[in-house]
């Protein structure tokens, strides 16, 4: 089907086309209704509406995801759709089935069924008396990505989305695979905390007398989501399913792609801007995994007033002038030193007309030695033995924003791995886009990686990571159908890292650095490996950006806006540092990782109390690549005066040369009286990893 035009969108809907609806409407906050689904299921959903909305009907926004309406996304919801609502939307925030108070069960993420659910829950708030008829999706993570995977089935009411953090590839840009690498940092960890999270209970302030009969369902039908993502292991039907970049034809509606650099899933806004022909547009600022308008590193932004924008101009039909403007917006990072935490990062806001830009240009360094020469040059061979310990300094896979995320000095990390650096540049660069290494190389073994890292060296020594990828090499051709190496035989392979914006001062030097190990982030190689480099067919392909004249005319965003949220009183503090022990007897390295999303203890108005705290272990020893193991456990409570509940999670993941061995315990309490425990254990065969 072609693409309809901008204004057969923007006319399209009930009501398109009305005047501006008038800014501090009475808002009306409906604390739970229930939306019926074609099988008999009903999702839970809080909705926030004008008070004149059935006089003067709205267009909605929906958001659905599994993170429990009531508590743990409570504080987040009262700052934004109150605000939206006081400007003239609905804000309709759903429980997935079998998460917060909906019911039935969750068996795994973003399944067809959840799109199902999601495309008749838009229908629903379309036909509500409230509703003009049209409605926008979206969220950020698991909204971010169901947002597209709906506007992929195409429900006529849907006429717009903004979809944060998300990624339009589940196999490539998710917390399972990298490059076809195992993403032991995460895989695990993210299995763990969604079995906790789907063994909560509905509340039954919501629910009634039911709420332990469908608690006790979701307990016995629980499932630990790794045992299927660690049974593909290859980018197959599995993982096809749910990733639009199998067919960006299938998206009619008008999206809005936005992520930060200090998150996981920036890639998306490029490629999804580079292959989408629909309405479109991407923001990329300086953020960890968190909306704008509360983004660390700041500079934080008027997002929410941005939205407006957005769908003022797709559901109701008000030229807000949106569309005259880039396609991308972009923050350009200054240099700065390494650090763990940025309050904020010193840059620019910048913008391109197109994505591809032409204005993007590929600046070549080729290896030679232990340097990096823009003339090309006759090169040696090199020799690498990897150190399983190597990535310890990686920081977090996708950084939150916490005192600990982002990864530090590098110097370490560039001693472990074979590292080659320029001279001092001449002039200031401006990278743009993706950084790419091609390497020549050859393994004595048939199971290998290779990680790639570009850093920016400062005068004294100090090096910041620039940006990274990872890459299987019996995934060098594709994800699909990968094959081993043949020892010692010299293959070219392109290792493609995580777009960056990234500007580095004359005087600086730019750093490559190569290892065969990259733990925890990668899961390791069965054997040790020695990796041969050889230089002269070796590179690094730089997309750089020169600053351009209109660039001086990209205006800010302003301050952040939102409703006042909800006043949640904090009980006691989560712990989110990251804590590195080497037991150099053994030569044993630890890397433990506390983590709270709820950052601790805390206390809702209503007087409901929720908590949420756990941590990751990462193990590995120096002479023993199989030695790896990751656990990682947590423990959630919540409840009220007359009613608590507690689970706890314990799940562990460890190999040998041939399989993966997976584990995982859930506990379940209603106050001290354990209601239900059950174990998991398989063993999954490694395949090609």
């Amino acid at each position: 089907m072609d693409h309809i035009s901008e204004e057969e969108i923007r006319t399209s809907g009930h009501h398109i086309g009305k005047t501006k609806s008038p800014h501090g409407r009475q808002v009306r906050t409906i604390e739970h209704s229930w939306i019926p689904m074609s099988d008999g299921c009903r999702l839970a959903a809080r909705i926030w509406v004008p008070e004149d909305a059935t006089k003067d009907p709205v267009p909605a926004i929906l958001t659905g995801i599994p993170y429990r309406k009531n508590e743990t996304t409570a504080v987040r919801d009262s700052c934004t759709y109150p605000y939206l609502a006081k400007h003239g939307y609905a804000g309709v925030r759903i429980d997935l089935r079998g998460s917060g108070d909906s019911e039935g069960v969750m068996t795994d993420e973003y399944t067809p069924q959840e799109q199902r659910d999601l495309v008749e829950a838009i229908a629903w708030a379309a036909s509500q008396p409230w509703c003009t008829g049209a409605v926008g999706m979206t969220g950020i993570s698991w909204g971010g990505f169901n947002s597209l995977q709906v506007a992929a089935q195409r429900p006529p009411a849907l006429k717009a989305v903004i979809s944060l953090c998300s990624s339009v590839d589940r196999y490539s840009d998710d917390v399972h695979y990298m490059g076809g690498c195992v993403l032991a940092s995460d895989m695990l960890s993210w299995s763990s905390t969604m079995l906790a999270y789907n063994a909560r209970p509905p509340d039954p302030k919501y629910v009634g007398a039911r709420w332990r009969e469908m608690w006790l369902e979701r307990l016995e039908k629980a499932t630990p989501f790794i045992e299927t993502w660690l049974s593909h292991q290859r980018r197959d039907d599995y993982w096809k399913q749910g990733s639009v970049c199998e067919n960006y034809e299938a998206i009619i509606c008008p999206v809005y792609m936005v992520s930060g650099w200090a998150e996981a899933y920036r890639n998306s806004v490029f490629r999804f801007l580079a292959e989408y022909r629909g309405p479109r547009k991407g923001l990329v600022g300086p953020w960890a995994h968190l909306s704008p308008e509360l983004g660390v590193p700041g500079p934080a932004i008027g997002f929410l007033q941005e939205t407006l924008r957005w769908w003022d101009y797709w559901l109701k039909g008000i030229d807000t002038g949106i569309m005259k403007e880039p396609i991308l917006t972009f923050w350009m990072q200054e240099a700065v030193k390494p650090r763990t935490f940025y309050s904020a990062r010193p840059g620019r806001w910048v913008a391109e007309s197109a994505w591809p830009s032409d204005k993007i240009c590929t600046r070549v360094y080729h290896f030679r030695d232990f340097s990096l020469e823009e003339t090309p040059t006759r090169g040696g061979t090199l020799l690498l033995s990897g150190v399983q310990a190597t990535g310890l300094d990686s920081g977090s896979w996708d950084p939150f924003g916490g005192p600990a995320d982002l990864p530090p000095d590098q110097r370490i990390e560039d001693g472990l791995s074979l590292s080659f650096t320029s001279a001092p540049l001449p002039d200031r660069v401006e990278i743009l886009g993706f950084p790419e290494v091609v390497l020549s190389l050859a393994s004595n073994e048939p199971k290998c990686l290779v990680a790639a890292r570009l850093c920016d060296v400062w005068p004294d020594g100090s090096s910041t990571l620039v940006s990274r990828g990872i890459l299987n090499l019996t995934h060098r051709t594709n994800h699909e159908k990968p094959t081993l190496l043949i020892p010692s035989e010299t293959y070219r392979v392109v290792v493609r890292m995580n777009a960056i914006a990234y500007s580095i001062p004359p005087g600086h030097r730019l750093r490559v650095a190569l290892s065969p190990t990259y733990w925890p982030w990668a899961w390791p190689s069965p054997e040790p490996v020695t990796l041969s480099i050889f230089t002269g067919e070796s590179r690094l392909d730089l997309p750089t950006r020169n600053p351009q004249g209109e660039d001086e005319t990209v205006s800010d965003f302003g301050p952040p806006e939102t409703a006042p949220p909800i006043i949640d009183e904090i009980l006691a503090r989560g712990v989110n540092d990251r804590i590195i022990s080497r037991d150099l007897a053994i030569g044993e390295t630890a890397l433990v990782v506390p983590h709270s999303y709820s950052d601790g203890l805390r206390r809702l108005p209503d007087g409901t109390e929720y908590d949420e705290h756990g941590r990751d272990v990462f193990t590995i020893n120096e002479e023993n690549p199989i030695s790896a193991r990751t656990s990682s456990e947590w423990w959630m409570s919540l409840g009220r005066k007359d009613w608590r509940i507690r689970v706890e999670t314990s799940s562990s993941m460890s190999s040998d040369a041939v399989n993966f061995q997976v584990t995982n315990i859930l506990n379940a309490y209603e106050g001290d009286v354990r209601v239900f425990k059950k174990t998991w254990s398989k063993l999954i065969p490694r395949d090609l990893v």
